[in-house]
């Protein structure tokens, strides 16, 4: 056996050896979100133990009607929209960081946030809103309009004379300080109770989860979930710069706009149903990519489930925090996030 062959074979065996480790990562990733997910549904006012908890999940049909409902209609929904909204958002912000490349880019860096506030400032303090639709849906309809909408204003303005990735980010910073004032505007001029509505909701919460609502975001992930899967080599291309991509037949703005029709489905959804929730989609994506790296087949899938288990293991804390209350999740995301980004940014820090 040549040098050449023994060499090739190493390196084959090396790479097998670092396919295995990073799926078993994204298998343990995945325990610790089913654990998350459970501990949950099993904290809470009522006093339920965990093995009580999976009884009643298991066999809904034998346990007593107070305590499957508190389980399957009150904490199970609130449990699995934590899930599905940090899967989400920290999925948009993974394909946002690639195709911006820019670490400091979130869903909420291209004012889907502020733009989802505005239409809910509408809902609430106007009462204006998305002809036909329900009142119940009235507030998520106007988020999620809004919140959409404002990413396809921003790809129409980045559109202009060529601009590039450096103008639809400039775009999107100008967008989120408009949305803001509109909505102070509304703040202004809006009732004590309008206000004290809108003000909770900017907060982030996971309170108004419901199953239809849970239903509309899984179908959400369901729909782009294959569109993400399928250009991850393409991501994998574009983080070795527009040029090398390019030799590799990687059309980057073709691959740019469609990361932002996925990147403004899964915030405008994830949003409109819970407000305002920060960090999520900067966070997660950073510390999955200190786990696996940038190989997108294994990138992709660690950040939603670390912006799963981090916005899961949120949810826990929101009903620790202050016995009796529920905290608004945002502000628990806001406490958590700023020390693990400290701390992602140090560590990332160290390894360069």
């Amino acid at each position: 056996m040549t040098a050449l062959s023994v060499s090739a074979a190493g390196a084959a065996e090396g790479y097998r050896a670092l396919l295995w480790r990073r799926s078993a990562l994204l298998a343990a990733l995945a325990l610790l979100l089913a654990g998350s997910l459970l501990l949950d549904v099993a904290t809470g006012p009522s006093r339920l133990g965990l093995a009580d908890v999976v009884d009643v999940l298991l066999h809904p049909a034998a346990a007593s009607g107070p305590v499957r409902v508190i389980v399957w209609d009150v904490r199970l929904p609130y449990a699995v929209m934590a899930v599905l909204v940090g899967a989400a958002l920290a999925l948009a912000g993974a394909e946002m960081q690639t195709v911006l490349n820019n670490p400091l880019a979130s869903p909420f860096t291209l004012g889907v946030s502020s733009a989802a506030s505005l239409g809910a400032a509408l809902a609430i303090v106007l009462g204006v809103g998305v002809p036909w639709v329900p009142q119940a849906w009235l507030l998520s309809g106007n988020a999620f309009l809004f919140a959409f909408g404002s990413v396809m204003l921003l790809r129409a303005l980045s559109r202009l004379r060529g601009a590039g990735v450096e103008a639809l980010v400039l775009f999107g910073i100008a967008l989120v300080f408009a949305f803001n004032a509109a909505v102070a505007l509304l703040q202004f001029v809006a009732t004590e109770q309008a206000l004290q509505q809108l003000v909770f909701w900017s907060m982030g919460s996971l309170a108004r989860a419901t199953w239809p609502k849970i239903g509309i975001l899984a179908l959400a992930l369901a729909v782009v979930i294959p569109f993400i899967a399928r250009a991850a080599w393409k991501l994998t291309a574009l983080r070795l710069g527009e040029e090398r991509a390019l030799s590799f037949g990687v059309n980057a703005s073709r691959l740019r706009d469609g990361a932002l029709l996925r990147v403004s489905l899964l915030s405008a959804v994830s949003v409109a149903f819970v407000g305002t929730i920060g960090f999520v989609g900067l966070v997660g994506p950073h510390a999955a990519r200190l786990l696996v790296g940038e190989d997108h087949r294994f990138f992709l899938p660690a950040a939603a489930l670390c912006g799963a288990l981090l916005l899961s293991l949120s949810s826990v804390a929101s009903k620790l925090l202050v016995p009796g209350l529920l905290v608004p999740i945002g502000i628990v995301t806001a406490l958590v996030g700023v020390p693990v980004f400290i701390v992602l940014v140090f560590t990332r820090g160290r390894r360069a």
